[in-house]
């Protein structure tokens, strides 16, 4: 059950995120890149955003240095859903209830409001708000990794390569490839929380991986039980092109069954934090209860 000021705290971390983008990309101008960029980063539901804000809160990081790191994720975030709902990756014509940004535009604004908000998140990340030069150096550093070559890209990479192999994915496969493509930088929050802190990240890593896979087997349920004007998106594309998910390998009542075993396991790894970590394991409650 998840707690009475859940959903309204989610609202106002989420809207503090969101005020704290809405002014940093203000001095882009007005051009159609920067329009597309302000466009992609809004609308969400923030979660990744929210989760270095709470994890940073547990060690009593003060907001105004986690918000840069808050703002630098759900840039990488946004910067991915616009790259891959190009008519070359998933092909998506929309996206949080309104039209992709290639749809809104074009696929030469999409492209390079995606870039440009990636190099803005890692502009964030020198912000000497944040702290000392070495732990912006180590944020900067691990973010590169949880978005790149071996994290998010990677994922959106095997994710690829898997529509066009000749077997369909084993329940190990499909466990790694989340694990990259959403699991990345739903675990890097966690992780930079603890180096704001200058703290031992594994329990909070423990947790967000786990949340992580049960983030991405929710989405598996949503696209097969969903109902695409809550979602604000397409569904049921996975079953539609025969890929292979975790339902489709586990069954309705075994992702559901996984999922509520990862919760637990994410619940666990918050006990040295005690009552304080409340917020989180609201968190990953709603993460399996939402409906979009």
């Amino acid at each position: 059950m998840l707690g009475s000021d859940f959903q309204a705290r989610l609202a106002a971390q989420s809207r503090l995120v969101d005020d704290f983008l809405t002014e940093a990309l203000a001095r882009f101008g007005n051009d159609d890149v920067a329009q597309a960029m302000r466009y992609a980063v809004h609308g969400g539901k923030g979660l990744r955003g929210f989760l270095l804000l709470e994890a940073s809160a547990l060690y009593a990081v003060p907001q105004e240095r986690a918000l840069y790191a808050a703002g630098a994720v759900e840039a990488i975030h946004a910067y991915s859903l616009i790259h891959d709902d190009l008519p070359c990756m998933d092909d998506d014509d929309l996206r949080r209830g309104q039209p992709t940004v290639h749809k809104q535009w074009n696929e030469a604004i999409a492209v390079l409001a995606g870039d440009a908000l990636q190099s803005f998140a890692f502009e964030l990340m020198t912000a000497k708000t944040i702290g000392p030069a070495d732990i912006r150096i180590a944020l900067v550093a691990s973010l590169a990794e949880a978005a790149g070559a071996r994290g998010m890209v990677l994922g959106q990479a095997q994710d690829i390569a898997a529509e066009t192999a000749d077997t369909a994915l084993t329940l190990a496969q499909i466990t790694e490839l989340q694990s990259n493509k959403t699991g990345a930088l739903l675990e890097w929050p966690a992780h930079a929380a603890a180096i704001l802190a200058g703290q031992d990240p594994a329990p909070l890593r423990t947790y967000a991986r786990a949340i992580g896979l049960a983030f991405q087997i929710a989405d598996d349920i949503l696209d097969v039980e969903g109902d695409s004007g809550k979602a604000g998106k397409a569904l049921r594309k996975d079953a539609d092109a025969g890929k292979a998910t975790f339902v489709t390998l586990l069954g309705l009542d075994g992702a559901k069954s996984e999922a509520a075993r990862l919760v637990a396991e994410a619940e666990t790894a918050l006990a040295p934090f005690g009552d304080k970590a409340e917020t989180l394991r609201d968190l990953a409650r709603f993460i399996i209860a939402r409906d979009r």
